[in-house]
């Protein structure tokens, strides 16, 4: 999630392997960038799993469980990247702008994670979380039809704003039209995410007017805030 940073992957793996009763390894596993589900696939095929479906469910609950309990326990813990905090505030305090979050996380583990960094999940309007869509370029989708539902309106792609530190976040934002901030908080390199064209990338978020300005100079010719 770029609005923090922390490890789950270990909660994960724990959770898998309670699960099926066998070590397991997440060598070799993409994850950043990635839904759940598809992480969840992938350490299955990986560890030799074909049919993961069966477990899913109870994957997902057994990594509620240990997260949460890591997280009350101290164990684990998760930190606001720097800038995001302020930024949301920024965006959550303008009439003209509303604050969604795009995330390939667990809706339950996802807010887990934004509350032991600090943030509210109420402060995001509308959410997209990893279990709502196949893949990360179904999420947008998604995200925009819960903004009409809540603000009576529909949103075009063009007032969208996809924030992210991957790959995977620019080319959803691309495959919806939307505009692409990329963020080289260690998602992937900045060359990586430079050779990936997007509208703008940038260190980190600390620059909190300069990125609001963007945002508001894009919107206001043609979106919102996410992941």
């Amino acid at each position: 999630m770029l609005l923090t940073r922390g490890v789950g992957v270990s909660a994960f793996l724990e959770a898998a392997q309670s699960l099926l009763n066998t070590k397991m390894t997440f060598e070799g596993v993409e994850v950043h960038g990635r839904t759940d589900p598809l992480i969840w696939q992938a350490l299955a095929k990986r560890n030799g799993i074909e049919d993961h479906e069966p477990y899913a469910d109870q994957l997902r609950e057994g990594y509620h469980q240990v997260l949460k309990n890591r997280v009350e326990q101290g164990g684990t813990r998760f930190d606001a990247l720097n800038g995001a905090a302020a930024l949301i505030k920024a965006v959550v305090e303008h009439p003209s702008l509303t604050a969604g979050l795009l995330t390939g996380n667990f809706q339950e583990t996802g807010e887990i994670k934004l509350h032991a960094a600090g943030f509210d999940p109420a402060d995001f309007t509308v959410c997209a979380w990893g279990a709502d869509a196949q893949t990360r370029r179904g999420l947008p989708p998604v995200a925009m039809k819960r903004f009409q539902q809540v603000q009576g309106r529909s949103v075009a792609a063009h007032e969208v704003v996809i924030i992210g530190d991957t790959t995977h976040d620019i080319d959803c934002a691309r495959a919806n039209d939307c505009w692409a901030i990329a963020v080289a908080t260690g998602g992937d390199t900045r060359e990586t995410l430079a050779a990936c064209e997007p509208d703008l990338l940038v260190d980190d978020l600390s620059d909190t007017d300069g990125l609001i300005d963007w945002i508001l100079t894009r919107v206001n010719t043609s979106p919102t805030l996410s992941d």
